[in-house]
Formats: structure tokens, sequence, C-alpha cells
């Protein structure tokens, strides 16, 4: 049996998972992202950790297939790491570094494709020979993955779903610097904002009104409850979400669409939202997309990590 380390680096934790070849996990364990000092801590403190679960498990060195590691931030495909700024690393060779320190064969990546990779590989797009996985939280993120492949573009942009266009009255500024991204209207923060607007203009009742800190999910709760505005308003966003995934649909087209992301939590009401939505703007040649719910939550990042190395 050979074995091999999947690495999913966020701005708070890193998540580290030992799997079998098959892609069983055997093992996983979580520290924390010591940012400090450019980051300098963090490679050292993963090398270290990978180190302890060989011991832990017995396992040599020369089974080890290598570590597939995923970083919130772009990353080329022989591993130069260009600015990665919630960790503070500046440009460097990632799998030059994470090498000298645990003489293992790396390969490294985008968190967003990585997490595409596993819902494609164990997840939500399993059996699917082609995926578009759409991270829906406090942003819209998401990444393409076509047999098998990474679509990550010239530029390491492909799969940035969420700086998609849509015919939004107001045509917000996004953080990126255009106008009327998608983000702006179907994130967790977007649609939060989309009801606190509705609710200072319009004098419909909601259970929603003169609640505090009014989060997505309440506006999920109080539709499948069946408050009228709460309904409205998510139809609205939808209507969004489905405007950008036919977009991205007629470039790319997938077999299937993988919908994750603190929001994706809504379940089905999201799902069939979306898909309705989705059917009034997609290209003809579209209709038989699939869409269906991520499957491996938070540990989607460390199994596309893994199966990096089988790229």
């Amino acid at each position: 049996m050979n074995y091999g380390f999947g690495v999913d680096v966020g701005g708070t934790t890193v998540k580290i998972g030992l799997f079998e070849e098959t892609g069983r996990i055997l093992d996983r364990c979580e520290i924390p992202t010591r940012t400090e000092n450019g980051g300098e801590k963090i490679l050292p403190d993963i090398a270290s950790t990978i180190q302890a679960l060989l011991e832990k498990h017995g396992i040599d060195r020369n089974a080890v297939l290598g570590i597939g590691i995923g970083v919130p931030g772009p990353v080329s495909d022989d591993g130069l790491v260009n600015r990665c700024v919630n960790l503070n690393w500046g440009v460097f060779h990632l799998h030059e570094a994470l090498h000298a320190l645990t003489g293992l064969r790396i390969k490294a990546g985008n968190d967003a494709n990585c997490a595409a990779l596993g819902e494609y590989w164990m997840g939500g797009g399993m059996g699917s020979k082609s995926t578009l996985f759409v991270t829906i939280g406090t942003g819209i993120g998401g990444g393409v993955i076509i047999d098998g492949k990474i679509l990550g573009g010239a530029h390491g942009v492909g799969g940035e779903v969420g700086h998609i266009t849509v015919t939004a009255p107001d045509k917000l500024p996004c953080t990126c610097g255009k106008f009327g991204c998608v983000e702006q209207y179907a994130s967790a923060n977007g649609i939060v904002r989309i009801t606190k607007d509705r609710l200072a203009k319009e004098s419909a009742p909601s259970v929603l009104r003169g609640k505090d800190a009014l989060t997505c999910k309440d506006v999920f709760d109080a539709a499948k409850q069946g408050d009228a505005f709460a309904v409205q308003t998510l139809e609205q966003v939808f209507d969004y979400l489905g405007e950008a995934l036919a977009s991205a649909c007629c470039m790319v087209d997938p077999e299937r669409v993988v919908l994750g992301g603190g929001v994706s939590k809504a379940g089905d009401y999201l799902l069939q939202g979306v898909k309705t939505h989705f059917n009034r703007y997609m290209f003809h040649a579209c209709k038989d997309t699939q869409f269906s719910l991520a499957k491996l939550g938070n540990d989607a990042g460390m199994y596309g990590a893994f199966r990096l190395l089988s790229e």
C-alpha cells in the first residue's frame, strides 16, 4: 500500500489528511496557521506534523507518494506562489521549499481548485467526467474540472464564477474593481445586503423585520417557513445565480454543477431554486446539465490536494 498527504492551508488553520492511495482517509489533523513574520512557520509546522503522522502509523517514507497542498492564492504548475495575502506569503517556490523540509514530492494548487477536484473525485461530482464546482459563502468562488484535470487557465483564474457579471439594475462595485459581479448579489453577504435593501425600501410584512444581526440563514429559514417576502428575495438571488451559471456552462459545458460553501447548507431549497432559474437562461444544448450539492464539506480541499499527486 502507498500513502500520501493532502494539505489544505487556510488563513486560520491548516488541515492535513493522511490518505491511502485508494483515496480512503486514514488519519487527519488540524493545526493553527501561524501567519506572523511573513508566515515563516507555516511550512515547518506542516513538515513536522507530517513526520509525526508517519511515525504514528509506522509508514516508511519510500511508501509515500508525496504531499499535495492547496493554498489561498495563485500558484503555477511548477509551484511558484505569487502572493498569498491571508498567509503573509510573498513570491517563492513552494515545491522547493516544502521538499527541502520533508524530502517528499510536492504538488501545489489553488485551494478553490483543490476543493473542486475533491468534490469531483469523491464528492458531489463523483462519477462525472466534468464538473463546475461553485462555493457560495462570504464570496463566491469555484473551480472547473474537465476529464479529471483542473482548468486553471493561462492566468490561474479559471473557475472564478463569482466575477461573472449579471444584469442587476444597480451594478454594485465589486472588490475586484468591476461592477455587477454575481458575488455582490448571491453570496451570503450579498443575500443579506439585498434583503436589508428591500426591507428598507418596501413595506411588505416579514418575520425578518426588526431582526438583530440578520444572517443569510435567517433569510433561508424564513423562506422555508413560507415568509413571502423572504421567498421573493431569494427568487431574485436565484435568478442572478442562475444567470451567471448559465453563462459559465455555455463556456465550459460541464456535465454537472456542484454547489458548495456555507450557503449550500440550505440544501434542496437552494438547489432547486438555482436550477429553475438556470433553465431560464441556459443555452439550449446545456439542458441536461445536472445539479447536485457538495458532500465533502471542509474536507474537500484535503481530498483535492491529495488528488493533485495523480495529475
